[in-house]
């Protein structure tokens, strides 16, 4: 039987990919600020998701929306491969708004069967080992924001009267500042708008809160001090956490797994 592992793709514009095997249960109910959205590529993949038990068996495509609580598994004990691309709203939002669709796309079923959503998703997933680089990760994006767009339902959110350049330089002093302690004051400051207004703009682009943002711009970093080596208490300080108990419960909520256990799929992976 093959062992459980993680492998991940080198980041690139807050975009990750990872191609994953499991046996039994992978994660416990988490959720992401990004769209993750992923092709079943053997076995049966089992996940609760909006009150329901779902199933994605191979060469179906599943969508989680940003911020959406989910578990995941294997569904027999044949085993799960699956590959995954977690795209920030952000990205999708701003694609879609440039073409007249000024909406942020809900999927309502998550397990999606579509030929062309799925030619478009394996070719993102395809080369894992390497970078995408700009031109093609520009032109997966534009694909796959598409895929979304047509598979939406009416409960899509308008972002037509957003603050577009403020909303961007929040998120950009969020991520840069990350390891900082940082004041909602400065945030208002920033984009001259009160922190009510603020919250609900960066809700619609960004798919979660301003504080939830910056806590996933942490693990992230967290993630990439755990990858080259460091101890887990190193690593909560690098990346702006109280403590390792406190990096590990964010990480646990957000993965569904200790950082020790991901680091221990990682290493798998590699060897």
């Amino acid at each position: 039987m093959e062992v459980d592992r993680i492998q991940v793709a080198p980041p690139e514009e807050g975009i990750e990919r990872i191609d994953a095997r499991f046996h039994g249960n992978g994660f416990t109910p988490h959720r992401h600020d990004t769209y993750a959205i992923g092709l079943t590529m053997s076995g049966v993949q089992t996940f609760s998701y909006r009150g329901e038990r779902r199933a994605s068996l191979p060469g179906q495509v599943i969508v989680i929306h940003p911020d959406e609580l989910h578990d995941g598994g294997a569904g027999t004990e044949r085993g799960l491969r699956y590959r995954m691309i977690y795209i920030p709203p952000e990205l999708i939002c701003e694609t879609l708004a440039a073409s007249g669709n000024v909406r942020l796309p809900f999927i309502g079923s998550p397990v999606i069967s579509d030929a062309g959503f799925r030619n478009d998703l394996a070719d993102a997933l395809t080369d894992i080992d390497h970078e995408m680089g700009p031109f093609r990760r520009d032109c997966l994006i534009a694909d796959l924001a598409a895929c979304l767009a047509r598979h939406a339902d009416d409960r899509m959110a308008s972002v037509s009267s957003l603050n577009w350049p403020s909303l961007k330089a929040c998120a950009e002093y969020l991520r840069e500042g990350c390891a900082d302690r940082i004041a909602m004051e400065e945030l208002e400051d920033l984009a001259q708008m009160d922190r009510f207004s603020l919250s609900r703009q960066f809700r619609k682009v960004f798919g979660t809160s301003p504080h939830r943002y910056l806590v996933m711009r942490r693990l992230e970093k967290a993630k990439t001090e755990l990858h080259q080596g460091a101890s887990l208490a190193d690593a909560a300080f690098a990346s702006g956490f109280a403590d390792q108990s406190h990096l590990t419960r964010h990480f646990k909520r957000t993965f569904g797994m200790t950082p020790g256990h991901w680091r221990q799929l990682c290493a798998a992976s590699m060897a």
